[in-house]
């Protein structure tokens, strides 16, 4: 018990009681917030909620930052990115299954992800750490590894039901070899990326070359060492991260409700409130990459964004197109014709931006333009 008082202060004591205990407030206050709420009362309740949001945000970056440290990249940026991912994978899964028809919730949630981290999250590290520091070094091999499963991935996520697709969605036939291609590719890539290519995903002044067996045993041998050197710490933050992170995800769902209710008043788009979800979702990983940013930690914010993008669509469409099969329910994934340009365009730029060995503001500006323009789109 002693061991474990030295991991938990009392801030982080705080911000769970704080983040759970709105979550219960939400819950009774349901009644009262059902659409259409009284307006002082909806903007009340949503200025709580985002500030409870940040609160925990903060508590999870804290949690992510020490792991961070204590396992190493890419390590420690991995278990950031699954921890978030998997609860934004549950959160679609518990609305495909909840009430309603929600044929469109998988497309537009990754549609909403991918260009908030490919394009403001990126594009903010890039602008801020390039006005810092000029120019920042990456690993390419890495990065390569990022963008190559990317393109793979959406393209079969998002590109391939709108050519062979059922009116934008695969038929059975076509679902069950697309969720076992994607599974098998995402599984293989994460195999590799914790094993003998770890130090690809490393800080380039740190990186490895694994070229012999010796060198990746030696590398299996030091995350081993320190899993068991300090595993009652490492578990104290995994659960403490855990358990300040779901708050996050389950004020953003019910926040749902009252965003489109007055988005709705103001005569904004629908699509709007995925955006805003999307973004809250992944605040704390947002945050932890523009510090890495500002600390000159370019492939730690590689591994962060990138990585969280390719975990997000590695595991969302399987997992929407299973329940789909298992529900009967239609899982609309093929893009809009201005949404697969975004995409195509996104993707062709990040390979530019990172196929130099240096990164800077520049790079960051031209990914916010891109990102400027799908405001554009969804509000046209």
């Amino acid at each position: 018990m002693r061991n474990l008082t030295r991991f938990i202060t009392v801030s982080d004591l705080v911000r769970i009681a704080v983040g759970w205990g709105a979550f219960g407030a939400l819950l009774l206050a349901g009644p009262l917030l059902r659409p259409p709420a009284p307006a002082p009362l909806l903007v009340v309740a949503l200025v709580i909620i985002v500030a409870v949001i940040l609160v925990c945000a903060f508590g999870v970056v804290t949690q992510a930052e020490a792991l961070a440290r204590r396992l190493g990249d890419p390590y420690g940026s991995l278990v950031l990115t699954l921890s978030i991912v998997m609860i934004e994978v549950v959160l679609i899964s518990a609305v495909m299954l909840g009430p309603g028809e929600h044929t469109t919730i998988a497309r537009d949630s990754v549609m909403a992800v991918s260009m908030i981290i490919l394009n403001l999250v990126v594009g903010l590290a890039l602008l801020l750490g390039g006005i810092r520091y000029r120019r920042m070094a990456h690993n390419r091999t890495g990065t390569s590894a990022y963008l190559g499963m990317l393109i793979a991935l959406i393209a079969l996520a998002f590109g391939l039901p709108a050519v062979i697709g059922d009116g934008g969605a695969f038929t059975i036939a076509q679902a069950i070899p697309v969720v076992a291609m994607t599974v098998v590719l995402y599984g293989f890539f994460l195999y590799r990326q914790m094993g003998v290519q770890a130090g690809d995903f490393t800080e380039v002044d740190r990186a490895l070359t694994p070229t012999t067996a010796t060198t990746s045993e030696a590398g299996a041998d030091s995350i081993r060492d320190v899993l068991r050197e300090h595993r009652t710490e490492i578990l104290t933050r995994l659960v403490l991260l855990i358990t300040t992170a779901v708050p996050i995800v389950l004020l953003s769902h019910d926040m749902a409700t009252l965003l489109d209710d007055g988005l709705g008043r103001l005569g904004a788009p629908p699509a709007l409130a995925g955006v805003l979800i999307a973004a809250i979702v992944f605040l704390p990983e947002s945050i932890t990459a523009i510090r890495a940013a500002l600390g000159r930690e370019m492939q730690r914010v590689i591994n962060l964004c990138h990585g969280a993008l390719v975990s997000t669509v590695g595991l969302t469409i399987p997992a929407v197109l299973l329940i789909g099969m298992a529900t009967e329910q239609r899982v609309v994934l093929a893009e809009t014709p201005a949404n697969l340009l975004l995409l195509a365009v996104t993707l062709l730029l990040s390979v530019a931006t990172f196929t130099s060995k240096q990164v800077n503001s520049m790079h960051g500006a031209a990914h916010l333009a891109l990102f400027a323009a799908y405001t554009i789109v969804l509000f046209a």
